[in-house]
């Protein structure tokens, strides 16, 4: 049952989570098809396709995979981003020779996209983790790498950067932070050590600085831009570069303490917001979205990062957005952004 005690809650209109992870256990497709099905979502996209993703010391691990698997694996309801090759491990440098790095990424990020790859994933290792071999610290702007995000305009695809982290996670972790009890549990979040990790307000701005340099990509910058916490900065962004678009994904609780506020957000920028949940696939939380959403309730729960509901750090009220909205952010959005997933959607709304 959900967090009100009422039946789950099915989305008003045909819905594509346009940000998810399947870990690698593509196995899995039919039983999270099944969630959807009761839900109303009628596409799911992995964006770490090439990767395969566990829990592990505090946080998460990844190892790299061969995308054809889960090409060759999933159901036509599941497409695919790819990570090329910003998959290595954290703490290894990510390149000894820049040219050869970039060469190897711009023919594995073709190779894939003719596969099937729908766009391009960066994880929150660049920008925070990754180092040349002389150990530097990589910015996402870093001129070096430039010939990836020009690429991915060329071939059509959106870039989706992780960059950056809610704002109290570059903060200590003490009672006082009201993210403590997440820090605690997933203690590799934690970027407060100045000493090893860049503030948030220079990951934000090189990730503004690469929007800008690259205007004919498109980029999807995911959890509110990864500023959730500041409506006013991400409205600024959205009216600077027309080609940025924002996902709302594991950020309800952070845009859903100013009702009036994230409301208003929605809805003059209903054109740009994509809907995604980053989240394990449940009826749970799919409900605690589409309430959210849809509804004028008050005290809604949200969930965890990690898609529990075991800590409620403070409730939400509904926004209920009006019906041309909901469309175009459950599905119209990214529609227009991929347009190859239109046949494959229309044919499992029919």
């Amino acid at each position: 049952m959900s967090q009100t005690n009422k039946p789950f809650r099915r989305a008003k209109f045909p819905a594509i989570d346009a940000h998810n992870h399947l870990w690698g256990d593509w196995s899995r497709h039919p039983e999270i098809e099944a969630v959807m099905d009761s839900a109303g979502v009628i596409l799911y996209c992995d964006l770490t396709a090439n990767l395969a993703l566990s829990w592990a010391g505090g946080g998460y691990q990844m190892e790299p995979r061969n995308i054809d698997d889960f090409l060759n694996q999933c159901s036509d309801r599941f497409y695919g981003f790819t990570a090329a090759t910003f998959t290595k491990p954290p703490e290894e440098p990510l390149f000894s020779n820049a040219e050869e790095f970039v060469a190897e990424t711009l023919s594995m990020l073709e190779e894939h996209v003719n596969k099937g790859a729908k766009g391009l994933k960066v994880l929150k290792e660049l920008g925070l983790h990754y180092r040349d071999a002389e150990g530097n610290l990589l910015a996402i702007d870093d001129p070096r790498l430039a010939p990836i995000w020009e690429k991915a305009g060329e071939l059509g695809i959106p870039v989706l950067p992780h960059q950056s982290d809610p704002v109290y996670f570059f903060e200590p972790v003490t009672p006082e932070n009201e993210h403590y009890e997440s820090l605690k549990k997933y203690p590799s979040w934690s970027f407060a050590d100045k000493n090893r990790f860049p503030r948030k307000e220079e990951i934000i701005a090189s990730r503004d600085r690469l929007i800008a340099n690259h205007p004919e990509t498109v980029f999807i910058l995911p959890h509110v831009a990864n500023y959730a916490e500041n409506l006013d900065y991400v409205s600024r962004l959205l009216d600077l570069h027309p080609n940025v678009h924002i996902d709302f994904s594991a950020r309800i609780d952070e845009i859903g303490r100013d009702r009036d506020k994230a409301r208003k957000f929605m809805l003059d920028y209903q054109d740009r917001i994509i809907f995604g949940t980053d989240m394990p696939a449940s009826p749970e939380v799919y409900d605690a979205y589409f309430r959210f959403l849809e509804s004028n309730e008050e005290n809604l729960a949200s969930p965890d990062y990690d898609g529990t509901f075991e800590r409620i750090r403070w409730t939400v009220s509904g926004l209920d957005l009006p019906d041309e909205t909901l469309k175009k952010i459950y599905h119209e959005n990214i529609l227009r952004l991929i347009p190859s997933l239109r046949e494959t959607f229309e044919k499992y709304i029919r």
